[in-house]
């Protein structure tokens, strides 16, 4: 894997290895010190506060959005807020019918499962969850052929909270069996900057209000990037600086990491030049593109598109990609004259 990869990427949406270290120490506890998603929240509160009052467990929840914006956050959340245990597994990790049998079983009443990256279950597993969702049963099936019979185990009341970064992917009939859905939006600078700073005060790193907020501005309005930053940003703090980072040295990091005042890193920028000077600005290939750069295909459409793509500097035509006269006002290059050439008037940033 090279340094472009996500697991290697810092402006990466995903979660890296290395994040795991400290994450946790910086995920708030509760909704009140969850910074943002405030209409997210709002409902969220009037769930919860609902499902005490009726002495239930919460109905069954969906959290959709891009990475990193904080859905194992509110998972724990939830949990803490009604006072049980939660856990943790992903789509993947569920291989098995019996793999989720056991998870179930092992429950406690009230109790909260949380499943990452829902939609990659196997239709084998979502079956079994079908019946455990609505009737808090598990239909099991011992035996083979005529001699098979099938024998039902009563569960716990519990809350399964799925998390998904492609809501498209789930299937109808699972998506129908959750009560609560919440779309987690990306993060304006300014809620990103105040995360920047109770995640300092966290780790007791001083910051500036003008250093958090030139390092939100590259955050690509994901928190989890904001955190990472932060902590590759102090080491150069510490180190060429006075140990407080503010506005001067959070700049002086940011270029020696490759990372320009709206998140771009040079494999985006990379992606963009090739656009432009190898294939007139578009229309191009993934497949030719993925090969001029050295990169996996799958990389820069999961990785390196979407945020392009929000910040108003690529398109996606039946044709292949295009760059727009952003891009080109963006790298300090001039635009084509044609307006019916890609990068033609008319394409505004999601965050402008």
């Amino acid at each position: 894997m090279n340094d472009y990869d996500m697991g290697g990427r810092l402006v990466a949406p995903g979660e890296l290895p290395q994040d795991s270290v400290e994450e946790n120490s910086l995920r708030p506890k509760t909704l009140e010190d969850y910074i943002g998603q405030e209409r997210v929240k709002e409902n969220l509160r009037v769930y919860l506060e609902a499902a005490k009052l009726r002495g239930e467990p919460m109905d069954h929840v969906l959290l959709y959005g891009p990475p990193g914006l904080g859905k194992t956050t509110l998972a724990g959340i939830v949990a803490q807020e009604m006072g049980v245990q939660i856990r943790i597994t992903s789509g993947p990790a569920i291989e098995k019918p019996g793999d989720l049998a056991a998870l179930l079983t092992n429950l406690q009443e009230g109790d909260v499962l949380f499943i990452d990256e829902i939609h990659r279950l196997s239709r084998q597993v979502e079956e079994v969850l079908y019946p455990a969702l609505e009737d808090f049963a598990l239909d099991i099936m011992i035996g083979k052929g005529p001699a098979a019979q099938s024998i039902r185990i009563n569960l716990p009341r519990f809350t399964l909270i799925g998390a998904t970064t492609r809501a498209g992917q789930l299937t109808g009939p699972l998506r129908d069996r959750f009560g609560v859905l919440l779309k987690l939006e990306l993060y304006s600078p300014d809620e990103l900057a105040r995360i920047i700073r109770r995640s300092a005060g966290i780790l007791d790193q001083p910051c500036t209000p003008e250093g958090a907020l030139e390092l939100a501005r590259c955050s690509r309005g994901t928190p989890r990037v904001a955190n990472r930053l932060l902590k590759r940003v102090r080491d150069f703090a510490v180190v060429l600086g006075d140990g407080t980072i503010d506005e001067a040295s959070a700049k002086l990091a940011l270029k020696r990491m490759d990372i320009d005042r709206l998140g771009l890193d040079e494999l985006d920028r990379s992606l963009l030049r090739a656009v432009i000077e190898l294939y007139g600005g578009g229309p191009v290939g993934l497949d030719t593109l993925a090969a001029a750069l050295g990169e996996e295909a799958v990389t820069l459409e999961d990785v390196c598109e979407p945020y392009l793509m929000q910040m108003g500097f690529l398109t996606r035509t039946p044709r292949g990609r295009c760059v727009t006269r952003l891009a080109y006002q963006h790298l300090g290059m001039t635009p084509p004259a044609d307006p019916k050439k890609p990068g033609s008037d008319g394409q505004l940033s999601l965050f402008d």
